[in-house]
């Protein structure tokens, strides 16, 4: 009987892959040029601009149409809304004699991090209000002035989940500090607290989505994933709608909105597994074997496919065909898997027919979407260096930019070509922004809006 069932599965499976390849796929509606970045990595999170007559060359003489000073520091990204942009920041206060930072385990053992920082300070942690045409500060808001336990990791700060949008309120994370919601004229609206964010010691870094009346976030928490859930707040008050629980380890990996033909899912990554939601519900969908290491990198999707990828304790790209139910691991849905070339911090970018990784050193692999095969490998950008802000996309071009401050502009395409190299002069964590007809960059010290309209 049970040989009997196991050939059952096997001719199944056959069938269902039969299927995969042979019906149309499920795409996702056409998407308009938006003038709006309302979120981490903009429309549909995925870091790609359908804007046109975008400036592709920039430095200190040539397409700067303004520079802003930020007080503070935050590798948060801007986000835009018409001619508003926002970011959040954090100043950094006197030392907390009272306040103890909180231990940690790994392995079952006492651990402590090389690169610890931060703990057991004042902080002041903020949203910041500035007029998209000028660059004027309009307004600052302080969303939480108290001592900090928890370390961060020394490149990180207390203030790099980038915030969201809906065109009325913004709405900005800070871990452990709490979710915050502005309205546009700077008055807060609400404030909750998720409690202790225990991602050992490492900082926040997973930014909160939107869909329809509810903000999201993924919190994956401690070594054993103890702790760990998915929620959903009412946008408009800040209760909780739903809660479910996780058992994934500490990820700050932001979830993907995908809308397909046939229903809405919130796509998550995971070093346990990766796992779809009913984003309305928190219902899950699907599940597959997750990405092993550290989730950090954002999913990213086209072509009936979500890429998720991952680079700490390994190397590892995979692609999952949308539309599946129930565990899809070992499963035709299955398309691809890659095993290196994959980045700790930057996220991937899917553009056209390929994907694009990039390692934290800036060695760069490009892979055909729908088959995995490498196209090209290896290739690095004009000056050695190290990234953290993960690539964009507009007209045939892909920039990468660099914790130097350097841009590089490639061609898309399966033949790796630099078409351009330029540079701001002053570190850049921070992904950059693409809105108006204009490029934002976060530099450490200063926002950047680059523009064919500088100087006219």
């Amino acid at each position: 009987m049970k040989r009997v069932s196991l050939i059952v599965r096997a001719a199944l499976l056959c069938l269902l892959a039969n299927l995969i390849f042979h019906l149309p796929a499920v795409a996702r509606p056409a998407r308009k040029p938006s003038s709006n970045w309302a979120q981490w990595r903009g429309p549909d999170s995925q870091g790609i601009s359908l804007e046109k007559g975008l400036p592709d060359e920039w430095g200190d003489n040539k397409n700067i149409q303004w520079k802003t000073a930020i007080p503070g520091q935050g590798h948060s990204s801007p986000i835009i809304w018409g001619n508003r942009i926002f970011l959040t920041t954090t100043i950094e206060g006197p030392v907390a004699p009272d306040v103890k930072p909180p231990s940690h385990t790994f392995n079952n053992e006492d651990f402590v991090h090389p690169d610890w920082a931060g703990a057991g300070r004042n902080y002041k942690l903020g949203v910041i209000c500035i007029d998209s045409q000028k660059g004027k500060i309009l307004w600052e808001r302080i969303a939480y002035d108290g001592p900090i336990a928890e370390y961060r990791h020394r490149k990180n700060t207390y203030a790099s989940a980038t915030p969201v949008t809906d065109g009325r309120h913004v709405y900005a994370y800070f871990g452990t500090e709490g979710l915050y919601c502005y309205d546009f004229g700077g008055k807060q609206v609400w404030k909750t607290s998720l409690g202790y964010i225990n991602q050992l010691g490492m900082g926040a870094g997973t930014s909160p989505v939107l869909y329809e009346n509810l903000v999201i976030l993924q919190c994956d928490l401690r070594e054993n994933g103890v702790g760990s859930f998915m929620v959903a707040l009412d946008k408009k008050t800040g209760k909780q709608v739903w809660k479910v629980t996780r058992n994934h380890r500490y990820s700050w990996s932001t979830p993907v909105i995908v809308r397909t033909g046939a229903r809405v899912e919130l796509i998550t990554s995971g070093a346990e597994t990766v796992v779809s939601y009913d984003p309305a519900t928190g219902k899950e969908i699907w599940r597959c074997e997750g990405v092993v290491s550290n989730a950090i990198p954002s999913p990213v999707v086209g072509h009936n496919l979500v890429v998720v990828s991952a680079g700490s304790q390994a190397k590892r790209a995979m692609a999952i065909r949308l539309g599946g139910t129930g565990d899809l691991t070992n499963t035709p849905f299955v398309a691809w898997k890659y095993q290196k070339g994959t980045a700790y911090v930057p996220s991937p970018i899917l553009y056209g027919d390929y994907v694009y990784l990039m390692t934290d050193a800036g060695l760069l692999t490009c892979l055909d979407a729908k088959t995995g095969e490498v196209k090209y490998e290896g290739k690095r950008a004009p000056v050695p260096a190290k990234y953290t802000a993960s690539p964009v996309a507009f007209e045939g071009k892909i920039l990468i930019t660099s914790e130097d401050g350097d841009t590089f502009v490639l061609k898309a395409g399966p033949d790796f070509e630099v078409l351009r190299t330029n540079s701001l002069g002053e570190p850049v964590y921070a992904s950059p922004a693409i809105a108006g007809g204009k490029i934002y960059i976060r530099g450490a010290r200063h926002l950047y809006s680059i523009s064919n309209e500088a100087g006219k």
